[in-house]
């Protein structure tokens, strides 16, 4: 008899049709654990407006336009467009110019939860008023919205029709899991494991191919949607360390009683060894040097910051000596972000299942998890160069 969970099947479903952040407002979803990403976009606050105060103001006449890309459906987004825009407002009232209108897109995958996005949207100020107005008014946003649902590998955008691209906590995903490190002919064959973290070479070069192909279609697209003059700002994890096959707090958050918790799976008769095999986190923390080699191969953006920034723990807890609570954290810390390509994988009771074992791993070594989870974001600032 096959093992429990051997049935669920995504039938080669492309990996962007199928991946978001988990929806929704319960204990597990992104809404309700996405403070510490919260909290690492405001220590970056002022790096961002380092880089809002080198973006050239536009005429007037036409809207100024700023995209979140893999903006999630949690209120960080909402915060970050916030400051984005009433910082160039200040900036077009310093410089005694009229201010333009504002727009705004959320984009992201389309299985993105934008019901629970839009709901979190501040009502636009003054209905039908003038945009002074809306610009003045506190609780109420200062600019148009809409949704852009689709990979930013790609283009999503007319041509010069952006002038601010902006993205956190997003391009360390990557387009797919590399084919080889699920071929079993392969020397890549991530074999007994589910994520990159204390990999053999052969697995962790296919990850950073992946990678470095991922940021340059990223950088191609933008290249050619964005406005003479425009500019960026991405965050994304990063490593300290120059060997790949240390994934830094990405390797403990998707290693460790994440890929335990798999284990007791397979030694339970769960699920079989193919099935955890069959499973790879599509996540990839670069170093510095890697997204500083594409930036400048593919030559459309100059560098105006290219930085390492400590960001400190994904884990948000009110009492740290609470083994429990500890265990909870980074139960649904993993499930809010991976949930929904472990639902997928091996459904719903089996993904249960899962998550109950990370929690109580976690919480049996609560006090070692919270010393060591650190996250490292690598910080870019760029200002486009190539009007072709």
């Amino acid at each position: 008899m096959a093992p429990k969970g051997d049935n669920v099947v995504v039938s080669n479903m492309k990996l962007e049709n199928l991946l978001s952040m988990k929806g929704g407002k319960g204990e597990a979803s992104y809404a309700n654990n996405s403070q510490a990403q919260a909290r690492h976009a405001r220590s970056m606050i002022h790096l961002l407006k380092e880089a809002l105060d080198a973006v050239q103001l536009s005429s007037p006449e036409s809207p100024f336009v700023v995209v979140d890309l893999g903006c999630s459906s949690g209120s960080n987004t909402i915060f970050v467009v916030d400051a984005i825009i009433k910082h160039m407002t200040k900036r077009y009232e310093a410089a005694g110019y009229e201010s333009p209108e504002f727009s705004a897109f959320f984009s992201d995958l389309p299985s993105n939860d934008f019901n629970t996005l839009f709901q979190l949207l501040p009502p636009l100020a003054n209905d039908g008023g003038s945009m002074e107005e809306c610009l003045a008014a506190d609780n109420h946003r200062s600019y148009f919205a809409a949704a852009v649902p689709g990979s930013f590998y790609r283009r999503l955008f007319p041509a010069r029709s952006i002038n601010l691209f902006h993205s956190a906590f997003s391009l360390h995903w990557l387009s797919q899991v590399p084919e080889s490190v699920l071929d079993k002919t392969s020397a890549a064959y991530n074999e007994g494991m589910v994520f990159i973290h204390g990999a053999n070479e052969h697995t962790t070069n296919a990850y950073k191919k992946q990678f470095k192909s991922d940021l340059s279609s990223f950088l191609r697209s933008r290249s050619k949607e964005m406005k003479k003059c425009g500019s960026m700002f991405l965050v994304c994890l990063g490593r300290t360390s120059q060997d790949p096959t240390d994934q830094g707090g990405a390797g403990l958050l998707f290693g460790t009683h994440f890929q335990d918790a798999w284990d007791d799976l397979v030694q339970e008769g769960l699920i079989s060894k193919e099935k955890r095999d069959n499973f790879n986190i599509p996540v990839y923390a670069s170093s510095v040097q890697d997204f500083r080699e594409v930036i400048e191969a593919e030559g459309s953006f100059g560098i105006n910051k290219l930085e390492l920034f400590k960001g400190g723990s994904p884990l948000v807890v009110n009492h740290p000596d609470d083994e429990a609570e500890v265990g909870l954290a980074l139960a649904n810390s993993c499930r809010s972000v991976a949930g929904v390509l472990v639902d997928a994988h091996i459904g719903d009771h089996l993904s249960e299942e899962l998550f109950s074992r990370v929690e109580r791993r976690a919480a049996c070594h609560a006090k070692e998890t919270l010393e060591q989870i650190q996250f490292f974001h690598i910080v870019a600032s760029l200002s486009f160069t190539a009007a072709t």
